[in-house]
């Protein structure tokens, strides 16, 4: 896999976690967006480790 696009999926694998921090510090987190937001970085993650 070429490395600019490694490191396209690792910056927004990044965000990804920024947004779920970020939804889970509300007061009442929107649980349904935090497990499709949960799910997008997963596969991220999964697509990352292929070789």
């Amino acid at each position: 896999m070429e490395q600019s696009h490694v490191s396209a999926l690792q910056l927004k694998h990044a965000g990804l976690e920024r947004r779920i921090a970020d939804e889970m510090s509300r007061p009442l987190p929107d649980l349904e967006a935090l497990q499709l937001l949960k799910k997008q970085k997963l596969r991220i993650k999964e697509e990352i480790k292929l070789p």
